[in-house]
């Protein structure tokens, strides 16, 4: 979603979790743009291998793909990041390719299908990427996940990364979905964080009535509608029966417990409780409007703590909450969307297998550290550094995900790509009245048959 969520430099606290997210996000970035950052990461030496080597001074070249553009919120850790691997080995360069979120996706689906995929890649765990190891395109990790990299990382931290009890992938955050909201626009009308759909809507119909759109969203970039429809979906459906419907085991997704959802949606369409002209707002402008004061909730990632402090007019006037409850007989407010979906790869057909596979866990590692010190991710590596500066709103995001009662991987994470991508597709149509609740949940049902 996180995915699967901008810019940021200030700072955030960390934790391990369970889990991806989208986010959504990781929250994606803004224009399509490729571009190339040469950096270093501290790692184990690098195994020596003279027939990996590039050019007259025999230096290693590994490229890495990701979504971390320059308006990305992990921008600068990934930039970081590689900075120091360089620097910890000499002779290797890491080349950094960047694209927007939703532009990545069909690129890199594009390369497995052509065999064109990088030495290193970005790409989503679970569901998303499992298309991806059956093909044979992506390399094994096992070897390379070492004693002092478990000791780091746990393997529950991987499990997304994790097929056929083979390991594929390393990851560097634990993003959770919440409602950033403006505390002062909040306090102004006597209002609270909601707690329940019905404080929610009490929420939204006060603004409203004082001439205040409630909501910022983007359309245009669907995870980001898809982060507040996944939210309130487990917040009514429950963790259960949720990832059961979503992964096709043996739940219909005709269950009331979806359509009510759905229907939630519709209603906050309807009441014009989001920004006008979502449909055509990237998540760069929606969430501008949020920073601005324009409008005074948002529903995304975990990331947006670290957005906050550099993007926002007033940081202070911020604050963070769970996502209401729709039904407390199936959620609890401590259920999450998220976990550890932010995955990187490496291409079976990487010309570098042992700088690759060493360079993926050191990489991780520092992205993990400068995220977290940036207020853009929740640390899934160990934090064995000072995290005093840590930013308020990350911590207390950490503070939820710390006391959890589940985690559910994001909708478009969570599901085999091809049903992500209709998965989409179809929640556009709801929003835009083309497709009626109802109708929705036909036809995620129709697309989600059980196995």
């Amino acid at each position: 979603m996180r995915k699967i969520f901008k810019k940021f430099s200030a700072v955030c606290l960390g934790f391990v979790m369970v889990i991806s997210l989208a986010a959504c996000g990781n929250a994606g970035g803004k224009d399509a743009n490729e571009g190339q950052t040469g950096s270093k990461t501290d790692t184990e030496e690098t195994q020596n291998s003279d027939t990996s080597k590039d050019g007259a001074k025999g230096e290693v070249q590994l490229t890495l793909w990701s979504i971390a553009t320059e308006s990305d919120s992990f921008n600068h850790a990934y930039t970081q990041a590689i900075a120091d691997y360089e620097a910890a080995h000499p002779g290797v360069k890491i080349v950094h390719e960047t694209f927007e979120n939703e532009s990545y996706k069909t690129k890199i689906k594009s390369a497995v299908a052509a065999n064109e995929l990088p030495d290193l890649f970005y790409t989503w765990g679970g569901g998303f990427s499992k298309s991806f190891v059956a093909s044979g395109k992506v390399m094994p990790l096992d070897k390379y996940y070492t004693e002092d990299y478990k000791a780091q990382l746990p393997q529950a931290a991987l499990s997304n990364a994790t097929y056929d009890s083979v390991l594929y992938g390393s990851t560097y955050t634990t993003p959770v979905s919440a409602l950033f909201y403006n505390k002062a626009m909040f306090d102004k009308y006597g209002l609270k964080a909601p707690a329940t759909w019905e404080e929610l809507v009490k929420v939204c119909q006060t603004f409203l009535d004082n001439g205040i759109t409630p909501f910022g969203v983007s359309v245009k970039d669907t995870w980001v509608l898809a982060m507040a429809h996944d939210a309130l979906t487990l917040k009514s459906a429950g963790p259960t029966k949720t990832a059961a419907a979503v992964t096709k085991n043996g739940v219909s997704y005709k269950d009331p417990d979806f359509l009510a959802s759905a229907a939630k949606i519709k209603e906050l369409v309807d009441m014009g409780a989001f920004l006008e002209g979502a449909t055509g707002l990237s998540n760069d402008e929606a969430s501008a409007n949020f920073y601005n004061g324009t409008v005074p909730m948002y529903i995304t990632g975990s990331w947006m703590g670290g957005s906050i402090l550099t993007d926002a007019t007033n940081p202070e006037d911020f604050d963070v909450a769970p996502i209401p409850v729709i039904n407390s007989n199936n959620a609890k407010i401590t259920d999450f969307m998220g976990g550890a979906a932010d995955t990187i790869m490496v291409s079976q057909s990487t010309k570098y297998p042992d700088e690759a596979g060493n360079a993926v866990f050191e990489l991780t590692k520092s992205i993990s550290k400068y995220a977290y010190l940036d207020g853009a991710g929740i640390a899934a590596w160990k934090v064995d550094y000072d995290d005093s500066s840590v930013n308020p709103i990350t911590k207390k995001v950490a503070e939820y995900a710390s006391g959890a009662t589940s985690f559910t991987l994001w909708f478009d994470t969570l599901m085999d790509a091809n049903d992500a991508g209709e998965y989409l597709a179809l929640l556009q149509e709801l929003y835009t009245g083309n497709l009626s609740p109802e109708e929705f949940v036909e036809a995620m049902a129709s697309q989600l048959q059980s196995k």
